[in-house]
């Protein structure tokens, strides 16, 4: 039995998710994103994971009330207890065809065991053309937070 390393959220937006603006609310969008990411990490991993960074969110169109919502969450690359997630949120008006990508990002969630240590997950291998690039970009992402956190301590002192 294969596992799958693709989970999907498909909702209609509500009024309780927007803004003073009237559009749905960034911290709603980045809650989808983590709850969406959280479940395929846990459906892969079969462990309980946390979230260790959220790369490179980009809201590229506003969620309106009513719209229907899809949230993609994709494994696309894996360490030894890391996984990195390709998620893809997706808009539309549910009596049309037209969909919208209107947020995408990589999510790395660590699996842990009972006492929170990591613990390794499943190789994840990509198959397709598509996963292969997905896979070298979510590298280079892992690579450059890699180099961020080390700025961070070298020129800021933080740790």
């Amino acid at each position: 039995m294969s596992k799958s390393n693709q989970t999907e959220f498909r909702f209609l937006a509500e009024p309780t998710d927007v803004n003073f603006g009237g559009k749905v609310h960034g911290g709603m969008v980045m809650k989808w994103i983590d709850q969406a990411s959280y479940a395929c990490a846990a459906q892969w991993s079969k462990r309980y994971c946390v979230t260790v960074s959220a790369n490179a969110i980009r809201f590229i169109r506003p969620i309106l009330v009513g719209q229907m919502v899809s949230v993609d969450a994709r494994i696309v690359h894996t360490g030894k207890t890391s996984m990195h997630i390709y998620v893809v949120v997706r808009a539309s008006d549910p009596k049309q065809e037209k969909v919208s990508v209107t947020n995408r990002c990589f999510i790395t969630f660590m699996a842990v065991d009972e006492a929170g240590f990591p613990v390794e997950v499943p190789h994840y291998e990509p198959v397709s053309e598509e996963d292969k690039r997905l896979a070298e970009v979510a590298i280079h992402a892992k690579d450059f937070a890699k180099k961020l956190d080390q700025d961070f301590e070298e020129k800021l002192g933080w740790k």
